[in-house]
């Protein structure tokens, strides 16, 4: 005869151990850049910029963190689990590049407004990740290849790369450095318009 009981209490147990081998689901958490909190003056005016959207890698082309063991294998991109950044990457650096220009006293218009006689920055980013140089020691980095156009002219062209160290090894910290490496990267960009003729290609 067969052990009623007994057959239960297994099969109870089976479904326990199935349960918890569920992964549960939870909440990404979610992250920004954080409020603009510091000035970002380049000691003159700029022109206006009609600002295009960003462009990234198809990797990067999704609201996932991304980081990378550098210790082990620095070519393979790997994502978080549970981490999320409220938008794709080129959405906020789109947002975060207006912003900025703005806080610097320029005008920074959409590329789809089409405004006439006014130069087109576009601006490609290669990197925008958290490099763990050791288990504990991680670095964000961001790369930006900017260029502006006056019409179908090429005006300029640079590549601006900076990096920033994690607080934490995990993804807020990586968020943290990427922002910082991120703000870092604009500055040197809106530095570097503010040096270009932009003023003079507008009236040709």
């Amino acid at each position: 005869m067969i052990d009623l009981s007994r057959t239960a209490r297994l099969l109870l147990l089976s479904v326990l151990l199935a349960g918890c081998a569920t992964p549960r689901s939870e909440t990404p958490h979610l992250f920004d850049f954080g409020p603009i909190d510091a000035p970002a003056g380049t000691g003159s005016r700029l022109p206006p910029v009609s600002v295009a959207e960003v462009t990234v890698p198809s990797w990067l082309d999704r609201p996932q963190m991304f980081y990378r063991l550098n210790y082990a294998n620095a070519q393979q991109p790997l994502p978080y689990a549970q981490s999320r950044w409220s938008m794709a990457p080129a959405q906020l650096l789109s947002q975060r590049i207006k912003a900025r220009i703005v806080q610097a006293g320029g005008v920074a218009l959409s590329a789809a407004d089409g405004a006439l006689n006014v130069p087109v920055l576009r601006v490609e980013a290669d990197d925008f990740s958290q490099s763990f140089i050791a288990p504990n020691q991680s670095i964000g980095q961001v790369s930006l290849r900017a260029a502006v156009f006056n019409g179908r002219n090429l005006v300029a062209q640079k590549s601006f790369v900076r990096q920033a160290a994690a607080p934490t090894p995990d993804a807020a910290g990586g968020a943290t450095a990427i922002a910082q490496a991120s703000d870092a990267a604009i500055a040197d960009m809106i530095a570097w318009l503010a040096t270009l003729p932009l003023k003079d290609s507008q009236s040709r």
